[in-house]
């Protein structure tokens, strides 16, 4: 019986001392970048914003904006503008630019004294396409 015992535990510490194949090293993940927020407060700015219940007035038929980001997404922005005549909804300039700027220049023509338009300045991330600001604002030339 003794022998038996004995056989027992030393075939139970041969398997538990028994060395199992080698793993190999985790591999380190890629660090996460988060991408800034186009939304958050002063993420974009328009250097000619008067708000949203004043109009901009403009001498001459046209207009010269800045755009600026607070951070800019790794791929950069895509600045799309867009003037609307109030009176009839009819589309007076459009522009589309990509941009890895912090500020971006973009010059506004078309416009035509005595007649009030909507500026739209929609501002989109390439990286992720919800990550969007629009700024809107009434601009009219004297």
């Amino acid at each position: 019986m003794k022998y038996k015992i004995l056989i027992f535990v030393l075939s139970i510490g041969f398997f538990a001392c028994s060395k199992g194949g080698d793993t190999p090293a985790p591999t380190p993940k890629p660090p996460v970048v988060i991408e800034p927020s186009l939304t958050a407060t002063n993420g974009v700015l328009i250097d000619i914003d008067p708000g949203a219940t004043n109009i901009y007035a403009v001498v001459g038929t046209s207009q010269k904006i800045e755009v600026k980001l607070a951070a800019i997404p790794t791929s950069g922005v895509t600045i799309d503008t867009k003037l609307i005549k109030v009176a009839d909804n009819t589309t007076a300039f459009t522009n589309s630019i990509s941009s890895t700027s912090f500020s971006t220049p973009v010059t506004i023509t078309g416009l035509v004294p005595g007649v009030l338009y909507n500026l739209s300045v929609v501002v989109t991330s390439k990286n992720t396409a919800s990550n969007t600001k629009t700024i809107e604002f009434k601009i009219a030339a004297k």
